[in-house]
Order: structure tokens, then C-alpha cells, then sequence
């Protein structure tokens, strides 16, 4: 059995949890959080497993196989570095760090070590995003003219993720946190992006993160990307990446929707290849075995967060 321990046990740490849980081949072995009282219930319902609210006194103490960093992203450095210099395999949330001098640092020591350091981008797992890219690859739109992200969010940060530091400029908005996931699949896909300008639109909160963005990228060909996004708006939530080529159109909806067609053709609803759905776990657990795997490790981690903090700063 592969030993985990989680540290981060808000929303984002707990939905990972259940799927380590029922993993047959891994197990929970410590947990920890800086709220401690939440740390004893999370063990508790683990069947009291040993749960700490010091991650440094877990990583001394506890036997672990791997550990998956789930904490507000200015704390990932510290401990992913932490985590790495003990000989443990990690799993972090993105983005890589909480700038890119971080996430740079943490990049270089995965790069000395043998071990497996992976992030969690659930898009490369997911049937949608799967069916999205088997679709570009075999050239359903033809030669690539435009890539768009829209997003929009009729509150930021959304009513399942209220904290301050998602609302915060210095690690949180929707650039960050939705925004980066497209970046890495856009990178993955199309290649390398190249940041040409970009507005950004703040509240009057000087600590607030931002409410718009419209930004100009390019790939290696010249390729135009665009990003639009906007907060503090009617409507529904809606993410919508959008690939215009030559013969067609393709774009992934809310996360796993698609929609498609080809020119002269009303775009219309594409069923999802259901057998391109993965579990993250069963990746890192290949992974940690030797097998083939898919992993978006830190060097991936890495690309992302240079164009999001050119888009942030």
C-alpha cells in the first residue's frame, strides 16, 4: 500500500480524499491541517488516523509514500520543498508556487531527485478535455486560426469557495485559479505561449483580486490567443475554450461539454469519448510503481506559471 499523507483539508484537499480513500492500493496514513480541530475530525472520520497540525512534525514522524499538498498557494514552496528533501513522492496543487521564483526553485530540486512530482491538473483526466484534445490532434478543425478563453463568473471567489485568499490579490482571482488550467492545456496542445499585452480591471480593494482581464498571447507560429474573463456579472458561470481552424470549430464547455461543428455547420453538441476518463490517483499510483503513466509534473507546473504571472503582474 502506498502511505499518504494530505496536508490541506479545505474543500480542495477534501475532494482528493475520498479518492485515496477508495484507491485499493493506497492509503491515508496521516493528515494535516493548521486548524487542528479540523484535523481531528478529518482523522476521526478516517478511522482515527494520526493527524497533525504542524506539516513539519507529520513529514518527521509519519511513514509516508506520498504526500499531496493541498494549502493556499504561498505556502506550496515551503512545504513542497520540505516534502521533496525528505525523499517523498509529492502531488501539489497548482499553481507551482505563489511566484514564479518559487515555482522555478521547486522545479530545479524535482529535477535532482528521483522522484515522482506531480501536479494536480484534473483536466488531462477528465473524458471531456481528453475528447477535446483527440479531436484537435486528428485535425477536426483543420489548421489552427485562433484559440479563446472565456470565463465568466457572476461572483468571485464562487459560494462553494469562500475564503480570503482566493479573493486576494496576492494568491487568489480567477486568473489563478481557473485561468492556469487552460493555460497548461492551451501549452499542451498548441505549444509554447508568448504574452503580447493584457489589461486587468481590480475593485477598488487594493488587496481584492481582479474582476476582468482581456489579454493577447501568441503561440511559436504567431497564432493569436486571447483570454476574456469578467466577475461580478448576471448571468450563469461559463468557461468556454475555443479553437477556430480552417475546417470547423471546437470548443470545451464548463469543463467537460462539447460543442462543435464544421464550417458551414451549426455548431451542435459532441458526445465525449467516455472511455478517455481517468482517476489523477490511478496516474500517480502507476507512476510511483514505475509504470507508464500520465503525469503534469513540475516542469509542466513551471511553463504554466510563467505565463500566469505575466498576466498577473
Amino acid at each position: 500500500m502506498i502511505k499518504t499523507g494530505i496536508i490541506g483539508l479545505g474543500a480542495i484537499g477534501q475532494r482528493l480524499i475520498k479518492q485515496f480513500e477508495s484507491h485499493p492500493e493506497t492509503e491515508i496514513a496521516a493528515v494535516c491541517d493548521c486548524d487542528r480541530t479540523l484535523a481531528q475530525q478529518v482523522s476521526e472520520s478516517l478511522g482515527s488516523i494520526p493527524f497533525f497540525s504542524d506539516y513539519k512534525e507529520m513529514l518527521e514522524t509519519a511513514e509516508l509514500d506520498l504526500v499531496y499538498v493541498a494549502v493556499p498557494p504561498k505556502h506550496h514552496h515551503g512545504i513542497a520543498a520540505s516534502v521533496m528533501d525528505r525523499g517523498i513522492h509529492i502531488l501539489c496543487e497548482k499553481p507551482l508556487a505563489n511566484s514564479l521564483e518559487e515555482a522555478e526553485d521547486l522545479f530545479r530540486k524535482s529535477q535532482g531527485k528521483k522522484l515522482v512530482s506531480a501536479m494536480n491538473f484534473p483536466l488531462n483526466y477528465s473524458a471531456g478535455a481528453r475528447t477535446f484534445a483527440n479531436l484537435i490532434r486528428s485535425e477536426y478543425i483543420g489548421k489552427l486560426r485562433r484559440v479563446e478563453l472565456h470565463m465568466r463568473f457572476p461572483q468571485w471567489p464562487r459560494a462553494w469557495q469562500q475564503n480570503n485568499w482566493v479573493a486576494s490579490r496576492e494568491q487568489g482571482g480567477f486568473v489563478l485559479e481557473v485561468g492556469i488550467h487552460f493555460i497548461q492545456q492551451i501549452h499542451m496542445l498548441f505549444g509554447p505561449l508568448t504574452v503580447k499585452n493584457r489589461s486587468l480591471e481590480f475593485p477598488e480593494d487594493k488587496l481584492a483580486s481582479e474582476q476582468g482581464i482581456v489579454a493577447e498571447l501568441s503561440l511559436g507560429d504567431g497564432t493569436p490567443v486571447i483570454i476574456n474573463g469578467l466577475s461580478g456579472i448576471a448571468g450563469s458561470e461559463e468557461i468556454r475554450l475555443t479553437a477556430y481552424g480552417t475546417e470547423g470549430t471546437l470548443s470545451l464547455l464548463n469543463w467537460s461539454d462539447l460543442e462543435g461543428g464544421k464550417l458551414g455547420e451549426p455548431l451542435a453538441p459532441i458526445e465525449q469519448d467516455s472511455s478517455f476518463n481517468e482517476a489523477l490517483i490511478d496516474h500517480v499510483v502507476r507512476a510511483l510503481k514505475g509504470e507508464e503513466s500520465i503525469i503534469i509534473g513540475f516542469s509542466e507546473g513551471f511553463q504554466a506559471q510563467t505565463v500566469l504571472e505575466q498576466l498577473r503582474n
